[in-house]
């Protein structure tokens, strides 16, 4: 894999995933060492030990199985996470999680990274040389990243997901029987409601269930 030979939307796609999972979560974690008392050399060693576990384990998955797989490190809401070996070996150095990441890896799997669905792994094998780059340079770019304001990141962060939202939005609307069960989970996810300690997306996924099960008891009498 040349990076010259790469087209430039999918060279932006990488970029844009790395900048979006990195920021999002470094300037939250950044502050959470400084008030736990962690000293500015220990916060930069831990954001290298991040970046190179990041890069490894995405550079792994997606050149093994050609496909665009990308990891993270836990910060909750940010991405869907699985505690593998690597995390195991990479946590005496603070890498405390790295798994499979959603949100992320979305960019990579979307028609802007690559006209050509089969080709797209090419993007997330891009963000995995990014978080390389990210990790070798951990202290300055995690102050940058922090250093940027939380509107910008949120506003980069929409823009690059767009295609994905509207994608997923059409999946789950297009077919009448499941509309208004798929408009419910939607509905209660975003609300941010919490209960017994559980976040929105487990009930949103709770209310969306009962919500289809009632609505095709009830179509099903009506027949």
């Amino acid at each position: 894999m040349r990076l010259f030979s790469i087209p430039p939307p999918t060279l932006l796609a990488g970029f844009l995933a790395v900048l979006i999972g990195y920021a999002s979560s470094a300037a939250i974690i950044w502050q959470a060492a400084i008030v736990a008392g962690a000293t500015t050399a220990q916060i930069s060693g831990w954001m290298t030990a991040l970046g190179l576990a990041m890069g490894v384990s995405t550079l792994t998955l997606t050149l093994w199985y050609r496909v665009p797989v990308l990891t993270a490190w836990s910060t909750p809401g940010a991405a869907l996470l699985v505690t593998g070996l690597l995390a195991l070996f990479f946590s005496p150095f603070g890498v405390y999680s790295v798994g499979i990441a959603a949100i992320t890896a979305a960019i990579c799997q979307s028609p802007e990274a690559h006209p050509d669905k089969d080709q797209r792994w090419l993007a997330a094998a891009v963000a995995g040389i990014f978080y390389l780059i990210a990790g070798l340079f951990g202290s300055a770019i995690t102050g940058m990243m922090a250093a940027l304001p939380v509107s910008w990141i949120q506003m980069l962060a929409g823009l690059a997901l767009l295609s994905t939202i509207g994608g997923s939005l059409y999946q789950a609307l297009h077919n009448e029987r499941e509309r208004d069960a798929a408009v419910v989970a939607f509905l209660v996810t975003a609300s941010g409601l919490t209960l017994f300690g559980i976040g929105s997306a487990f009930w949103g996924l709770i209310a969306g269930g009962v919500c289809y099960v009632v609505l095709n008891l009830i179509a099903n009498r009506n027949r």
